[in-house]
């Protein structure tokens, strides 16, 4: 157990408003669950760039009237994190939320910790140290009433705002105790003193309103988008068509002569493998986006469209399901798939291939950033979900030290781990550079270029086969996924499915099959694969989810029984037996794979939709589970098919144990979201391709559910609020069963198997 403090009176006096600012660093408080992990691995925030910081130095402080302020130092882009860490940390040091102010922190890992919020990891990752913040914080406080009144603070308690001694009923405000409770000494990590569950005020309770919600509401809440400046310049860009590819020539003649139109600026080509490079092309600087965009329209450009300008989506399909049906690299094996595939009678063997397109994450606000340069500083205004990477690229950028660099992070309109990528940053810094010192230039992305630039989630082919013995129990799996790798956006030419990618509902499977093999194959990128929400679970969990409902028919049998029967009895596995070395980068000792945990789900799920009842003509009811980022879901759907095919998705059940829940309003409305989400990505999204350009181009003709088509009935069930456990993700772990559902509940309804995505909207009759 080791402990610091690091405050002065320099620290704490900063600021005319701030009297106390309070400082702890108890890194060393564990719990039992995971203390027995091995100590030279690092995992979960810990492996993360910054680590976590729990110190109240800089994220607490009191004001002499009594307001505490409180540092978020994670990105707001629907979860409500902004809400709900604060919340964790005021809970824990008894202040009254309607006396608490938050503020959003800028990028400054070193200062604040990891603030990347891909990976649903933001309460996994900083429930504990803000907790410690709190408590901490807490008692310093009492520690300062008890040194006032000359009382042991074992008489003393701290009561939402207020200091009291229970024997003479004496009490002070926080704001009077603040400067006495800066010079007491800070608590050690072993003598922090947490809340018990019983004790909480805020946590697991949906009292709390999100502190932006009033201002979202009266639409005064600032967001990329919103951003001005005195003096501020537009920007947006004109980039190759194709990945990949570069500017021969352009002339601006015609641009320039577009009132407004102030400026045109050559972007540097992009090299090697893409990563959070700009694509490249020609800016066009105007006095507004209207000007901008006008004269982008009048340039004359002829591009080169490189290595990747006969990339055709429809003849790629082909490539990945040729991929698909050979030998790849084996990233799981046990048993003898061959061998028991070959021993099996034809009518015991069964094998099926699934399409996913590729997607686009078509969040409601495009990328956009604002960048000002001065005096050999740079200032971001921006949407961003990995603000370090933004600050590091504009620095690379510029040739500043990343310490003169400053990103302030804004509301996000959707990310989805599109914001996480901050080339939309850099390209507002190459502009902001060729402008006079000291030009705000706001570079703006329009809905055309956000689809048509993206960085895609991957296009994939999943094989499955299987065998089923005489007692309708699965003797062999064979998975066999082609798709291009993430890889590839930071190695040049990377192929095949990545440790991280394939733990992604393809090597982690539970179920008790004695010949089990995994494979990837080595197929090519020809666009930006990026991660997107849930990431591979979506074509893994799809092509699974339905492959084992196709089992549970050809045995004859109940699709949620078959599945009780695949998955087993309760018990924890470590993730490493199922050759899962990564486990979303946690302890496989504090975050086994609990088959109990995700029986219970499916139960959840399935008895909140009626699982059972018998249906009108025409209706199906469909199953699917997963295992996501720590966390068990399973979805329920309904669909009602007509007779002429068309599908009406009557109701949807979704079902969450993500461990405790700390804030259980957002974790319903990340259910919910997650099931228009993944409804929209089975019934209408897909992104195509022909001569290596994107043919869709906004939301015309690449759709996100409309409302009236979506489903009027979804309800959520939260599972086992344990705070014994720790946490899981919430934010992406709602959208993998929802397609599979859906497609099986198709099935159920019309008899016809859907493999491929986007559904067909006729023809779904039997």
């Amino acid at each position: 157990m080791t402990t610091s403090s690091r405050f002065s009176r320099r620290d704490f006096l900063q600021g005319s408003l701030a009297v106390l600012t309070l400082a702890v660093t108890a890194k060393g408080l564990v719990t039992a669950a995971w203390a027995a992990d091995d100590a030279a691995q690092k995992y979960g925030a810990d492996s993360m760039p910054g680590g976590t910081v729990d110190d109240p130095l800089v994220f607490v402080s009191i004001a002499e009237d009594g307001t505490v302020t409180i540092v978020a130092h994670r990105a707001e882009m629907g979860t409500g994190v902004r809400t709900s860490l604060p919340m964790v940390v005021a809970d824990e040091m008894e202040a009254r939320w309607e006396r608490v102010t938050v503020v959003q922190a800028e990028a400054n890992e070193e200062r604040y910790g990891n603030q990347n919020v891909d990976g649903s990891r933001s309460v996994r990752h900083f429930l504990m140290p803000m907790r410690r913040v709190g408590a901490a914080a807490r008692q310093m406080l009492e520690a300062a009433a008890a040194a006032r009144w000359s009382v042991p603070v074992s008489e003393v308690k701290a009561v939402q705002h207020e200091v009291l001694h229970e024997p003479s009923g004496r009490r002070l405000g926080y704001g009077e105790l603040a400067a006495d409770a800066a010079k007491q000494p800070v608590p050690k990590a072993d003598a922090l003193k947490l809340k018990a569950r019983e004790d909480f005020r805020y946590i697991g309770k949906d009292q709390v309103r999100l502190v932006d919600l009033e201002a979202i509401g009266k639409g005064q809440a600032i967001y990329g988008m919103d951003m001005r400046l005195p003096g501020m310049v537009y920007a947006v860009v004109a980039r190759p068509p194709v990945v990949g590819g570069k500017l021969r020539r352009f002339d601006a003649s015609k641009a320039l002569a577009v009132p407004g139109v102030l400026k045109v600026v050559e972007l540097p080509v992009m090299t090697g493998a893409p990563a959070f490079q700009p694509l490249g092309g020609v800016a066009v600087v105007a006095r507004n986006t209207w000007a901008a965009r006008q004269g982008r329209s009048a340039l004359q450009i002829e591009w080169d469209d490189g290595p990747n300008a006969n990339y055709d989506s429809s003849a790629y399909r082909q490539t990945l399901e040729t991929a698909a049906r050979k030998a790849g690299k084996v990233v799981r094996n046990q048993g003898d798939t061959a061998q028991a595939w070959n021993a099996a009678p034809e009518g015991d063997r069964l094998a099926a291939e699934y399409y996913v397109p590729h997607l686009a994450h078509a969040s409601m606000e495009p990328p956009v950033a604002t960048v000002q340069i001065k005096a050999g500083r740079a200032e971001v205004w921006t949407s961003i979900q990995n603000p370090v990477a933004a600050r590091d690229a504009v620095a690379a950028r510029l040739k500043l030290k990343p310490e003169n660099v400053r990103v302030n992070v804004l509301l996000l309109g959707g990310g989805f781990g599109r914001k996480s990528k901050p080339d939309f940053v850099d390209e507002a810094a190459v502009v902001a550079q060729a402008m006079p010192e000291g030009t705000p230039v706001k570079l703006v992305w329009t809905r055309e270029d956000d689809i048509q630039h993206d960085y895609l989630h991957t296009v994939s082919v999943e094989r499955l086969e299987a065998v089923i013995d005489s007692q309708g129990q699965v003797s062999s799996w064979l998975h066999r996924s082609a798709a291009p790798t993430i890889g590839s956006l930071f190695n040049e030419g990377a192929m095949g499915g990545q440790i991280f990618e394939t733990a992604m509902s393809a090597i982690n499977m539970p179920y008790r099959i004695p010949n089990v093999r995994v494979e990837t194959a080595e197929v090519p990128a020809h666009a930006r694969i990026g991660w997107f929400r849930s990431v591979s679970n979506i074509p893994h969990a799809f092509a699974a989810q339905c492959f084992i409902a196709e089992l549970a028919h050809r045995a004859g049998k109940d699709h949620r029984q078959f599945a009780h029967e695949l998955i087993g009895p309760a018990r924890q596995i470590d993730p490493g037996t199922m050759a899962d070395t990564w486990n979303y980068s946690e302890s496989p000792k504090r975050y086994p794979y609990d088959t109990g945990r995700l029986r219970g789900v499916i139960d959840a799920a399935c008895e909140g939709a009626g699982w059972g009842r018998n249906l009108p003509a025409g209706h199906g009811l469909g199953l699917a589970f997963c295992y996501s980022f720590l966390s068990y879901t399973a979805a329920v759907v309904e669909v009602a098919v007509d007779d002429t095919g068309a599908i009406r998705v009557v109701s949807v059940d979704m079902a969450i144990d993500c461990g405790p829940q700390i804030k259980p309003e957002r974790i319903r409305a990340q259910l919910e979201g997650g099931a228009i989400m993944g409804l929209s990505l089975a019934l209408s999204s897909q992104i195509t391709f022909t001569k290596g350009r994107v043919i869709q181009s906004n939301f015309h003709d690449y759709e996100v559910l409309r409302h009236n088509v979506s489903p009027r009935v979804i309800r959520t069930h939260l599972v086992n609020d344990d705070h014994s456990l720790p946490p899981g993700g919430v934010g992406e772990p709602p959208v993998p069963p929802v397609a599979p559902a859906l497609c099986n509940a198709i099935f159920a309804a019309t008899g016809k198997r859907v493999r491929s995505l986007p559904v067909p909207h006729s023809g779904l009759t039997s």
